[in-house]
């Protein structure tokens, strides 16, 4: 496999094919990608989808909203998380993102990665493809590996 660019990095030792991995973690993928066709972004046109796992397996899908005061919008992974945490899900175990951009996976903010981390009992894995049609090539990472110095009050 040749090597190209993830986000600046030339190393590929993390990006699996979606068909390898197991089934739990190609329905939180699909569940983001059907998430990714609700979103409200008029203004950049630029649509993400996002599932994350509860402790219970229960899954919650968030897309993001744009607003015309841009900063009143929100995140595909806050949205998702925000769902959780209304409904008493305070434990997440693992999240996908999905967004079409050609040259690069489209990773979580640095707001979102700080909030999903806020309900993280440990590390969890993090799934962010950049396809919305198989083949699925998936960064397979952590919020831990994205975030490894997090703020706590603790």
């Amino acid at each position: 496999m040749s090597k190209r660019h993830v986000n600046g990095i030339r190393d590929e030792s993390n990006i699996k094919e979606f068909s390898t991995l197991d089934a739990p973690t190609q329905d939180l993928i699909l569940a983001a990608i059907e998430a990714r066709k609700s979103a409200y972004c008029p203004y950049s046109n630029f649509a993400v989808g996002a599932a994350l796992r509860t402790f219970d397996d229960s899954i919650y899908t968030g897309c993001n909203i744009e607003n015309a005061a841009f900063t009143a919008g929100i995140c595909a992974e806050r949205t998702a998380a925000a769902k959780a945490v209304s409904e008493g899900k305070r434990d997440f175990v693992a999240c996908a993102v999905v967004a079409l951009q050609e040259d690069s996976f489209t990773t979580p903010c640095g707001v979102c990665r700080q909030f999903l981390i806020e309900f993280a009992k440990k590390d969890f894995p993090l799934y962010v493809t950049k396809s919305d049609l198989p083949p699925y090539r998936v960064l397979c990472t952590s919020i831990g590996e994205l975030l490894p110095k997090r703020f706590s009050l603790t």
